[in-house]
Order: structure tokens, then sequence, then C-alpha cells
């Protein structure tokens, strides 16, 4: 048979069973997202219960994006060996019981290494659901629809994460966040055996455990160090720590290129616009997620909002993404990548520079709209950098490539959160420190320093004229954090859209109209739907070697 006439068979066509099974893995996917962001709005009942101090409240929000980032790698490749069906049902059953454990949680050591776990079983679910798409939908146009609605569960994760999460908060207790995941995880243990196939690959090389385990190690050591210098200042052990996990990394680095499975392929690193795509992406997430703790708790604990009122508040800026995300492939048709990229960065710089101008008070309208400049902003980034990464890499590496750019995604948001939120933890205690009343109680003072959410608590203890004056003071504190923290992610944004522009300018030429686009991608740029086909099933999944 020859080429042609392979590609003239027609494709067999899904049925319902696939179509079913569709529905599960975008539930899986909706609740992996989701669980990234539903916990913003609960930080400030979570602070009024277990009482963490800030660089316990850092890792309570952001060690799940950690333990999903230093996994990825090794549950694609573990997805590949026993069977990504199992592997998914496997991580399903285990999310749900940590997703109990962590709303049970008694202390904020408990709640940390919940999340720790439940970060590792999320890991489980990304690897296996695009793969399994693909192998359930064989025609290009029914492929095309799937793969449109499993990219809309992600934007929609994002979208229902604060709402849902309000609506729980406004009537339960802060734990109740997290047992949205129990009936997701229900359906898909129930449904998944019987519409969804099993999947592996007959060539997967062995899992190195060696170099699973150093993955993880390599990553939780710089960032435990930089955290720790941000609570207690530069000491000797911290130092030590950060540097023991880059020797880690080395090591781990010289050990890929020695295996004859390697979890990843680090020759990709060679490749200048893979190189410059991956940066892009790594700083454009690690902006994005930083800025919005921030407005999470300014619109609770600035605003006064209600959860429930505070998540409704949140969807202008979840919608702006998911516009721009759907937008960015219809528009790199006519525009060069490189320059949609910094184009969208230069907005993004321009709604954060929006978010310095807020005040303590009144200033609910323009965080709204600059939160929704930033997300139309940083919406086509994402996309469009995520397809160069996969892009810029030979066939034989692709699957190498795509995980790579997870694992980078999800290091990149939880970096956004421990370094712009331990930079706006030092400012807030700094100059509260310098400003609070001196007739406050020093066990007062102190807890007000530690939070925010803290001091709100306190306040409302003290005396009526005492305690608006430690609630003023610390919301002063806490919005000049979030405007210097923006106005550094903003410098951040434009220094990264000339990068864009420098070092992706000659990635990828619009053709002369759109029917042409439709018919010739240069490698490199956004490719429509059917040309993703080709990519995306390796994305999301571990290195194939």
């Amino acid at each position: 048979m020859t080429t042609a006439d392979a590609v003239e068979t027609p494709a067999p066509r899904a049925g319902a069973r696939e179509w079913i099974g569709l529905s599960v893995l975008a539930l899986a996917c909706l609740l992996y997202v989701m669980d990234l962001t539903v916990l913003h709005l609960a930080v400030p009942a979570i602070s009024a219960d277990l009482q963490p101090t800030s660089a316990q409240l850092l890792w309570i929000i952001d060690i799940y994006g950690f333990f999903v980032a230093g996994s990825l790698i090794t549950m694609g490749t573990l997805g590949d060996r026993i069977g990504r069906r199992r592997l998914l049902m496997i991580g399903a059953a285990a999310f749900g019981a940590f997703s109990v454990l962590a709303a049970f949680s008694t202390s904020a050591e408990m709640l940390i290494v919940s999340r720790a776990l439940l970060g590792i079983a999320g890991a489980t679910l990304a690897p296996s659901t695009l793969s399994l798409i693909f192998h359930m939908f064989q025609d290009p146009k029914e492929r095309t629809v799937a793969i449109g609605v499993w990219i809309g569960s992600f934007s929609g994760g994002g979208a229902i994460g604060p709402l849902l999460g309000g609506l729980m908060l406004e009537f339960f207790w802060w734990g109740s966040v997290f047992l949205l995941a129990l009936p997701v995880m229900a359906a898909l243990l129930l449904l998944g055996p019987r519409v969804l196939p099993e999947y592996r690959d007959p060539d997967a090389g062995r899992l190195d455990l060696l170099s699973a385990a150093m993955s993880v190690v390599a990553v939780l050591a710089a960032i435990y160090g930089l955290k720790e210098i941000a609570q207690d200042g530069l000491g000797a052990l911290p130092v030590l720590v950060i540097l023991a996990g880059l020797a880690v990394g080395v090591v781990w680095v010289r050990r890929q290129q020695s295996l004859a499975d390697p979890m990843i392929d680090v020759r990709l690193f060679q490749v200048r616009s893979f190189n410059a795509a991956l940066a892009v992406n790594f700083i454009a997430i690690f902006v994005a997620v930083g800025y919005f703790l921030y407005v999470a708790q300014y619109l609770q604990l600035v605003e006064g909002l209600s959860p429930l009122v505070a998540g409704l508040w949140s969807l202008p800026s979840a919608a702006g993404f998911i516009i721009g995300s759907q937008l960015a492939p219809h528009i790199v048709r006519w525009v060069r990548p490189g320059h949609l990229i910094a184009g969208g960065l230069a907005t993004a710089a321009l709604g954060l520079a929006m978010l310095t101008q807020v005040g303590p008070s009144g200033g609910l309208l323009m965080l709204v709209a600059a939160s929704l400049v930033i997300s139309l902003g940083l919406a086509p980034v994402f996309g469009l950098t995520t397809e160069l990464i996969v892009g810029s890499a030979p066939p034989e590496r692709v699957g190498a490539a795509s995980g790579i750019s997870e694992t980078g995604s999800e290091l990149g948001g939880a970096l956004g959160i421990a370094i712009l939120g331990t930079i706006g933890v030092a400012i807030y205690r700094g100059e509260i420190a310098d400003r609070l009343p001196a007739d406050v109680p020093a066990e007062a003072a102190a807890d007000a320093r530690d939070t925010l959410g803290r001091a709100v608590e306190i306040a409302g203890q003290l005396p009526d004229q005492l305690g608006a004056t430690v609630l003023d003071t610390a919301r002063e504190a806490f919005v000049h954090a979030m405007q210097l923290t923006s106005g550094i992610a903003a410098v951040v944004a434009v220094g990264l859209a000339v990068l864009a522009v420098v070092m992706l300018r000659s990635t990828g030429s619009p053709p002369p109209d759109a029917e042409s686009a439709a018919e010739s991608e240069p490698a490199g740029r956004m490719a429509p739907p059917e040309q993703v086909a080709h990519i995306a099933p390796t994305q999301f999944e571990g290195v194939e070697g």
C-alpha cells in the first residue's frame, strides 16, 4: 500500500464510548487545574484556622506545583511502561484519598504533606489524558474537536476553580474546597475502565528510580533554601541547601547523558529556538501565577469581599484568558510567533503597571481591569511558546520536548509564588514592623507582622480604635507589597518581550494569506489543529528516550 492510499483510507469514527470517555478525561484535566487555583481563596480562612507562618503559608500554596513539576516526567515514563489508563486509575484513587486528608488537616504541617502527596497524584493525570485522546479519536475532524474540548478543560479549570471555591467557602469550612475532587475522581474510577482504552508503549525504556528521586530532590532543595533566606535572611544552612540542590541537578543531567533510557534527552537544550521558547514560557508563567496570589487576597482581606463574591470578581480575568488562548491560533496566521508573543507580554506588562496603581481603598474596578488585561496578554504566550518548544525538536525527540515543556510550566508557576511571594512578604513585614502603634501588645504585633490574614484576625480582637489602626496599617503594607511586586513583574515582562523579539524573530514567517497558511506551516510556528494532531500526542508525557 502506498502512502497516498493510506492517506485516502477513511479513519474509523468515534462512537458514544469515546465521547463519554472524552468527557471523563476533560473532567480530570479540569480538576487538575482547579487544584492549582482553588486554594487561593481559602488562604485567609486557612491563616485564621491553622495559623501558619508566612513560610508555611507559601509552602501550603505552592508545594502542590513543585511535586507535580518534579514528578511529571517520571509519571510519563511510568505510564508508558504500565499503561496510561492504569496509571490514570491509580492516580485518581490516590488523588481522592489525599484530598480527604488535606480537607481534614489539623495543622499547617499536615496540610503541607497532604498537598505534596496531591502533587504526586496529580502528576499521574496529565501524562495520560492527551495520549488516550489521540488513541480514541482517529478521524482528524473528530480529533480536532476532542483536542478543543481538552484545551478548554484546562482553561475552564482556571475559571471554575475560584468560583466553586468561593461558593464552598461561603457555606462550609476551608477544607471543603478539597472535597470537590471526590465526585470527579469517583466518576473517573467508575467510568474509566468501561470507556477508556488501555495504551502502553511496547518500546518504552526502563524507569530509572534514582533519576526520578534526584529530580525531585534537586527542585525542592533549591526552593527550600530560597524560602528560608526570604523568611530569616541570608544564612549558612539555606545557602548550603541551595548548593546541594544545584549539585544534585548537575549530577542528574550527567546521569541522563550516560543512561541508555534517559528521563529527558539533554541534547534538546542545544537547539536555540527551543531554549528561547522554554525560557519565555517559564518566566511568563512565573509572572502570571505570582501576581494572582496577591489579587485573591486583596479581594477578601483588603476589599472585605466574601469568598463567593471574590470568586465572581475573578471571572473576567478567567474569561480573558480563555478568549486570548482561542484567538491566538487565528492571529498567528498573519503575525510572526515572536512578534505575537512580544505583543502579548507588552500587554501583560501594561496590566501589571495598572496593578501598581491599585490603592488600599476603592481599587476594586482597577484591579479587575488590570487582571483582565494581564490575562488577555499572557494567554497567547502560553500556547505559542508550548507549540514552539515542541516544534523546535526533531520528530524523534518530540516526546522529550513535551515533557520538558510541561515540567517547566509547573515549575515556573510554583517559583512565581515562591519568589514573588517571598519578596512581598519581606516588604509587608518590614513596613508593618515600622508602622504599628507602640501600644499594640507584643504578641499581637508579632502575629500581625506574619501575614495579612493574621493581622485582620488580630485587629478584630483589639479595642475598636486600635484595631482599626492595625487593620489600616496592615492593608496599606500589603497593598504596597502588591504594588512593588507587580512593578517588578512588569519590568520582567517588558524584558521578556524584548527577548522574544530577538530570540524568536526568525522562527516561522506568516504566509501571504490565510488560505496558504492552512496549507503550509513552517517549522516552529503555531500549526492549525489538524497539524497539531501530529505533535500533541506526546505532550505532558515523559521522555520516550
